[in-house]
């Protein structure tokens, strides 16, 4: 296997490792909370704005999480895999606004694809800054 198609290999893994970051940190610490009792069961809805603000805040850190993963496993250029990641999770939000319109108040699913790119950028920022440091 040459090293161009290494590379590639590399470059999708750490999209979708980012990726993957976020989907399961988001949807384990969702069942926890439901499982618990603090968060009402999905099919009752999701209405209560301090579970929303509580909800918002996790999936933001995570996203950064998610950015910092993917600058960390790229083979080259980090932050143009942090981007291409920014722009599939804005996507995948954009999508969420309109298949999640009837299960929450509207400002979620709205913050979430407004902010999904600005923090995925902000945790390849971490990371690169902090490789350029050490």
């Amino acid at each position: 296997m040459n090293g161009v198609t290494m590379n590639k290999r590399k470059s999708i893994w750490a999209i979708f490792a980012g990726f993957l970051t976020v989907v399961l940190l988001s949807t384990g610490t969702d069942f926890i909370l439901e499982k618990t009792g603090i968060f009402t069961p999905p099919e009752q809805g999701f209405f209560t704005t301090w579970m929303l603000v509580l909800a918002f805040a996790y999936r933001s850190v995570y996203t950064i999480a998610g950015g910092y993963v993917t600058a960390s496993l790229a083979p080259q250029n980090p932050m143009r895999h942090v981007v291409i990641l920014g722009c599939i999770g804005t996507a995948a939000g954009i999508a969420g606004v309109f298949i999640g319109w009837n299960l929450s108040d509207h400002w979620y699913p709205i913050a979430l694809a407004a902010t999904g790119f600005l923090f995925t950028w902000v945790g390849g920022k971490i990371k690169t800054r902090n490789s350029q440091t050490t």
